[in-house]
């Protein structure tokens, strides 16, 4: 994924949280995150981390749960302190544009925005937030949702997918990529929504979790994903 950002040159990168919980990898990937200053938020297996104790005998523990006892104190802290929410706001030609980030909702940390959630409630809980565009993951299924509204502004929802475990049939990661248009006479027309798709080793990273304590059903979560579309 980060090879592929790059060769985007985005002027600012935002994560929507969930560094943690499936793999191996916990401090690497914190690490890559701190390391290249991306702002982040905190998901709900993020937020799990602070709820488990972890002890040298846990480590020699197999179960789901040794993803979380892998991550190095200085690693936990950085999660703990991890915000709920990120809010821009642009002044543009057009007028005012309010982008807000959360990982599941704005109201729950594990709240999910599916493409079909009622479009009332996902109206209301944008007005809370006073957002026009609100970005979303936790369900791990990428879209881009225009809503209705009576009043003659921009509401639209768009889930950012899963950089490593999707769930919409498709075996390649997915981030998002949002370009503004500063001068455009229209707000609608002020931005771009792009989803990117990247290939990656899926067997590999398979059999590095059957190496290890984890539960070999999360390998399979992997495995099934080999004969979908666009493999």
């Amino acid at each position: 994924m980060l090879k592929d950002m790059d060769g985007q040159n985005p002027d600012i990168i935002y994560c929507l949280g969930d560094l943690v919980g499936y793999h191996i990898y916990p401090n690497e990937i914190i690490e890559e995150i701190r390391r290249r200053k991306i702002g982040t938020l905190k998901g709900n297996h993020d937020e799990k981390v602070e709820k488990i104790k972890t002890t040298a005998e846990s480590l020699q523990e197999p179960g789901k749960n040794y993803a979380y006892h892998l991550i190095k104190e200085e690693n936990r802290t950085y999660l703990k302190a991890l915000p709920a929410h990120i809010k821009l706001e642009y002044k543009l030609r057009a007028g005012l544009l309010n982008l807000v980030f959360a990982h599941g909702s704005t109201r729950r940390i594990d709240e999910y925005i599916l493409e079909d959630t009622d479009e009332n409630y996902v109206l209301e809980l944008m007005d809370e937030a006073g957002a026009h565009l609100l970005f979303v993951g936790h369900s791990h299924q990428p879209y881009h949702r225009i809503l209705k509204t009576n009043a003659s502004s921009v509401r639209q929802v768009v889930n950012i997918g899963s950089a490593g475990k999707p769930k919409d049939g498709d075996p390649r990661g997915c981030y998002v990529m949002l370009t503004l248009e500063p001068d455009a006479e229209i707000l609608e027309n002020c931005f771009q929504v792009e989803f990117r798709r990247f290939k990656y080793d899926v067997e590999t990273s398979a059999q590095d979790i059957e190496k290890s304590l984890l539960p070999n059903e999360l390998r399979r979560i992997y495995e099934t994903r080999f004969d979908c579309p666009n493999s």
